[in-house]
């Protein structure tokens, strides 16, 4: 397993102009938990120290320090955090198209979430550092596409996960910024359902109840 220890420096943020629209993310002493959400991007995370949880609509998955934590566009997760513990971390947001440009075009997915693999980890700590400093972007495109080629070919799955659909059941309500007049029956009738599948549906996918989460 790698170690490393991250910058202390203030957490910060990157957008790039490669790489289809690159983001990246730099945190030190995270301690907030994030409630159940999506992203449109893969998020690919080296976890620097702590332990990053992370809650899928199936599994509680562990990422330790040293670690590679992966979830997929619309994979809608939670990042709960224990009292008094940190995480310290870099994210890459790279979009699916990339991705799959990466991987000689075909679509994948991620199927092992934390991810041990110590020279991968060292590859992409490497690049995260060079993100900060280099301005070769020419250069740094070409070392980010083998190095997600190489977790492409080694972590990948060639298939969309199969839950894909149920969860773009939920991304428009999970979106919304207006949860203080959330009702479970207009909610559950705008999907089409009875208020008690809606919970069970809404559990599955975000972890929590409706009550829960708003």
């Amino acid at each position: 397993m790698a170690r490393f220890s991250a910058d202390q420096a203030p957490s910060k943020y990157y957008k790039f102009a490669f790489c289809d629209g690159l983001e990246a993310l730099s945190v030190t002493n995270h301690k907030t938990p994030f409630p159940a959400h999506f992203h449109h991007t893969f998020n690919i995370t080296l976890v620097y120290t702590g332990t990053f949880n992370t809650q899928l609509t199936d599994k509680f998955v562990l990422a330790p320090s040293g670690t590679i934590l992966i979830t997929n566009p619309q994979e809608i997760h939670a990042n709960p955090f224990q009292k008094d513990r940190s995480v310290s971390f870099f994210t890459f947001y790279i979009s699916q198209s990339f991705i799959e440009h990466c991987n000689n075009g075909k679509p994948v997915s991620f199927r092992q979430n934390a991810i041990d693999d110590a020279p991968l980890f060292t590859n992409l700590h490497l690049l995260s550092i060079k993100l900060s400093i280099n301005n070769d972007f020419r250069l740094l495109e070409n070392e980010l596409r083998a190095a997600i080629s190489e977790l492409a070919a080694k972590y990948g799955a060639d298939h969309p996960q199969a839950k894909v659909k149920d969860q773009l059941l939920f991304q428009e309500l999970l979106a919304g910024d207006n949860f203080e007049k959330f009702s479970l029956a207009e909610a559950a009738k705008s999907f089409g359902i009875d208020k008690f599948k809606f919970i069970r549906l809404f559990k599955d996918q975000t972890g929590l109840t409706p009550n829960n989460y708003f």
